[in-house]
């Protein structure tokens, strides 16, 4: 019998042609409801999923007798309940690695953006308001020499450590992840508990996972214990800050300036204050969105369900193990 794929996410004419080649394929790149019929009539037939930004829900795993594999085009797996996959014995993967440089482009990005006011001071010039030499008032802060705390150490987070440490003379603390003696001797890096490193960090850069732990890990306590003038970058999930703590915060003055790539609920509504604040660099989830980058990941995502539907471990499984341990 040949295998079915509903893909939900757009990938390149080749890859296409490949997966056709050896599976029936449902190609759904511009599906943005899971709800969609379109959607719905191919999950009742398909063995494998893949695709990226649609919420997965058991409800839907209903819907999808047949379903054995999922291959995420993204590293986190938040969209996806991974216990109840577990459980109805469906393998999950996604794609590490091959996003983490980029990621870490857009994380340093932000930093620098924020720190030396670009967007803003850009927006100047295209309003024709650059009548004279900028003076205090528009003066940004310097990145170099200064301490970047970094929440979070993962693959992102050592990246953009490493960007900071070797690339700008920063020097670097960590908190929420386990202590790493390589990282330490390499950038001089020091593990720290989050108030501390808080309260000691001038500029605070959020990159953990989004788990049921640090969902607003980042609430109005931890603004408050950031130190005068410390600029906020998250490029990690928008729900592992408190928005509207966060907003607050920027527009008392207790956070200098934020930097933004991921927000509670995106698109980011038409209501929310964030784009218009002067002191916020917002932009639209971009971290990994390089050419380069999004064929790699649809890429690993490919391989991921050729091996999974095959019987072979995949490169990056989620839950493998535990499934070999059921």
């Amino acid at each position: 019998m040949t295998r079915r794929i509903l893909v939900f996410r757009e990938i390149s004419a080749d890859q296409l042609d490949s997966l056709r080649a050896d599976f029936e394929v449902d190609y759904l790149p511009h599906v943005t409801d899971a709800d969609d019929p379109a959607f719905m009539d191919a999950l009742s037939r398909a063995h494998g999923l893949v695709g990226a930004s649609l919420k997965i829900t058991p409800a839907l795993l209903d819907q999808a007798p047949q379903l054995e594999a999922i291959a995420s085009i993204s590293v986190g797996y938040d969209n996806y309940p991974v216990d109840e996959l577990t459980r109805r014995g469906i393998l999950l993967c996604n794609t590490p690695d091959v996003l983490t440089e980029t990621t870490a482009d857009t994380g340093f990005l932000l930093i620098m953006s924020t720190a030396r006011r670009a967007i803003e001071l850009a927006e100047l010039i295209k309003q024709g308001k650059w009548t004279e030499s900028i003076g205090k008032s528009h003066f940004g802060t310097d990145v170099h020499g200064k301490t970047l705390g970094m929440v979070g150490m993962g693959r992102i987070g050592a990246a953009i450590a490493r960007r900071g440490a070797l690339g700008f003379g920063m020097k670097i603390l960590y908190a929420k992840a386990s202590p790493k003696p390589a990282l330490d001797a390499e950038l001089g890096a020091q593990h720290r508990e989050l108030d501390q490193l808080l309260e000691e960090a001038d500029i605070v850069c959020v990159t953990v996972p989004l788990t049921e732990e640090t969902e607003k890990l980042i609430g109005a306590a931890e603004f408050a214990r950031m130190k005068a003038g410390a600029i906020f970058v998250n490029v990690a999930r928008g729900k592992v800050v408190d928005e509207a703590a966060m907003i607050a915060a920027l527009k008392d003055g207790t956070l200098h300036a934020a930097g933004l790539d991921v927000f509670e609920k995106e698109p980011l509504p038409a209501d929310s204050p964030l784009p218009h604040m002067a002191n916020v660099v917002a932009l639209p989830h971009i971290g990994s969105a390089t050419h380069e980058t999004r064929t790699a990941m649809a890429q690993r995502a490919i391989d991921n369900i050729r091996l999974a539907l095959s019987g072979q471990r995949p490169l990056s499984p989620v839950n493998a193990d535990d499934l070999n341990d059921g």
